[in-house]
């Protein structure tokens, strides 16, 4: 009896009647660290895809570098005949003719082909010879030209003595790759 009466007198100090207060607040932590744990999902997934579109555009600038030298190889076996304008496409006798921003520059017929990369990314080039006047020999017309000297000459750009004039028109080549991911990238270069 001594141990039915230490058993009643222990209930007795027992709360009677639990609330779940305890739960409720549970249940408040664990959606608070579901939201958390969604929002730093979305935020991994976020840096992934910008860090994936950033190679991408790198991957299309430096593909740009080819368009520019398939287009010197063009010019170094087409010096003698740029005075004319309709010589290739992709060849423009002067600056200015060409809106190099619009979709329609970029098409056959009006820029060269330059291919396609392991990438993925097509490389076109429009060169323009940096010139006022179309269709006219360079020293017609209203031309830029290069003070640099020509590859292999002793004399360095600057040099007043002695006096050298170099009559080599700029020309002004601009690349455009497209890639993957509607990824588009320009490259610009100016050789003589």
């Amino acid at each position: 009896m001594r141990l039915f009466r230490q058993a009643r007198a222990m209930r007795a100090s027992l709360p009677g009647k639990q609330e779940g207060v305890v739960l409720f607040f549970a249940l408040i932590g664990l959606v608070v660290l579901l939201l958390a744990a969604t929002a730093l999902i979305r935020s991994v997934d976020t840096a992934t895809i910008i860090s994936g579109n950033l190679a991408f555009r790198q991957a299309a600038t430096s593909s740009g570098d080819g368009g520019v030298e398939r287009a010197m190889v063009w010019l170094n076996t087409n010096i003698a005949l740029t005075a004319n304008d309709k010589l290739s496409s992709g060849y423009y006798s002067s600056v200015g003719a060409l809106n190099l921003t619009a979709d329609t520059t970029w098409q056959d017929g009006v820029s060269a082909d330059a291919g396609t990369d392991e990438s993925g990314n097509t490389i076109r080039y429009v060169i323009e010879r940096m010139c006022r006047t179309p269709n006219q020999a360079a020293s017609q017309g209203d031309c830029i030209f290069s003070d640099e000297p020509p590859p292999g000459s002793s004399q360095r750009a600057g040099e007043l003595t002695p006096v050298i004039q170099f009559e080599s028109p700029v020309f002004r080549v601009t690349a455009r790759v497209t890639g993957p991911k509607n990824t588009i990238s320009y490259i610009q270069g100016f050789v003589y």
